[in-house]
C-alpha cells in the first residue's frame, strides 16, 4: 500500500526560501557539516568555491572500451563504496597531475580510495562471478568478497552486460579536465559552480550512453535513419502527420520520396483473400528486406567510431 501523501501549499515568499535552500545545498553539499552557513559564512563559501569549480571542474564518466560515455556521474550516483559521488573528494584547488585522478571518499571510516561505479539491477547491485552482491565486496581494490564462505573470490568481476553490449569488465572509470574531455570531441556544457556535478551537462546526461544522441553516447542518427518511411507499425503520433509530410513533399517536388512512400501504404493494405497470418508473415519479411538493404548501404565502422550503426526505428540493435 502506497504511503500517505501531502500536498504543501507555499505563498510567494515561503517558495523563495525553499528554493533558496536548495540552492544553498546544490553549492554548499555536505561541507557545512550538518549545520547551516550564516549568511556571512555562506557568501564567503561562494567566494571561495564557486570560482574554483567552474575553473578546475573533473568530468566523471563511465565509459565503455569505445569510449561511449555509458553513464555519466552525478552527485547522487552510488559509488562501489556504497557513498554518493558527492560523498568524495571532488573540489581541487590545483588539479593533480598524475592520471587516473583520485576521487577518495570523505565519510569517515570508508578505505575507498577514490570513486568507482557499480551498475544497479533494479534496487540493487549487480553479483559478482562469486555469486555475491557488490556491496558484499571490500570497499577497497581488488574488492575481495567479504562473506566468511567465500574463499575462491580473488577480487570482484562481473559478466554483467551493458545496454552499449560490453560486459562490466570492459568499462573503465574516466576522470578528465575540461580540456581533456574536449580533446575527446565530448559535450562540456556550461560551467556551473554547484557541488559534485561530475559528468553532467543537461538533461541528456541522464539517459544511458546507447540512448543519448550527443557525441558523449551513440551520437546524432544518420540521415538513413531520421529519413525512414513511416510505416503502419510505427507510432500513432507519426502515423498522424504523414498527410502533411506528404503535402510538404508535393509543395518541394520531392516526387521519389512520394513514390516510396505510396508504395509502403500499398504494402500496409490487406490482400484479397489474405489471412491474418499471411499478412504479418508478408510485413515481417519486407521489413525484415529493408532492414538488410540498410544495413548493406551504411559502411562499416571500426572498433574506436564514436558513432553505431543505425537499423530500422524502435528495433532493439544496440552498439
Amino acid at each position: 500500500m502506497a504511503g500517505a501523501q501531502y500536498n504543501l501549499k507555499f505563498d510567494g515568499e515561503k517558495a523563495a526560501a525553499v528554493d533558496s535552500y536548495l540552492e544553498y545545498k546544490r553549492i554548499v553539499g555536505d561541507d557545512d557539516g550538518g549545520k547551516l552557513f550564516t549568511p556571512e559564512e555562506y557568501e564567503e563559501y561562494k567566494r571561495k568555491k564557486i570560482p574554483q569549480r567552474m575553473k578546475n571542474r573533473l568530468f566523471t564518466a563511465w565509459s565503455n572500451s569505445s569510449g561511449m560515455d555509458c553513464k555519466m556521474i552525478g552527485p547522487e550516483t552510488p559509488c562501489f563504496c556504497g557513498h554518493r559521488y558527492k560523498q568524495h573528494k571532488t573540489d581541487f584547488e590545483i588539479i593533480p597531475d598524475d592520471r587516473p585522478i583520485m576521487l577518495p571518499c570523505k565519510s569517515r571510516g570508508c578505505g575507498c580510495v577514490s570513486y568507482h561505479y557499480v551498475p544497479l539491477m533494479g534496487g540493487q547491485s549487480i553479483r559478482c562471478t562469486c555469486k555475491h552482491l557488490a556491496n558484499e565486496h571490500s570497499a577497497t581494490r581488488p574488492y575481495q568478497c567479504q562473506k566468511s564462505i567465500c574463499q575462491r573470490c580473488a577480487g570482484f568481476k562481473s559478466s554483467y552486460s551493458c545496454g552499449c553490449g560490453d560486459t562490466y569488465m570492459d568499462h573503465a572509470m574516466i576522470v578528465e579536465t575540461k580540456e581533456e574531455r574536449e580533446a575527446r570531441g565530448h559535450p562540456v556544457g556550461q560551467d556551473v559552480g554547484y557541488a559534485a556535478m561530475g559528468g553532467l551537462t543537461g538533461f541528456s546526461s541522464l539517459a544511458e550512453g546507447y540512448m543519448r544522441l550527443d557525441p558523449s553516447g551513440r551520437g546524432v542518427p544518420d540521415e538513413g535513419f531520421l529519413g525512414q518511411e513511416i510505416t503502419a507499425s510505427d507510432n500513432p503520433f507519426l502515423r498522424s502527420n504523414v498527410a502533411s509530410i506528404q503535402s510538404y513533399r508535393k509543395a518541394t517536388k520531392d516526387y521519389d520520396r512520394l513514390d516510396e512512400d505510396m508504395s509502403e501504404r500499398m504494402s500496409a493494405l490487406r490482400r484479397p483473400g489474405e489471412s491474418d497470418m499471411d499478412y504479418f508473415e508478408r510485413r515481417y519479411q519486407e521489413k525484415a528486406k529493408s532492414e538488410r538493404a540498410a544495413k548493406r548501404a551504411i559502411p562499416s565502422k571500426p572498433r574506436g567510431a564514436s558513432t553505431s550503426s543505425r537499423g530500422a526505428r524502435g528495433s532493439s540493435s544496440r552498439k
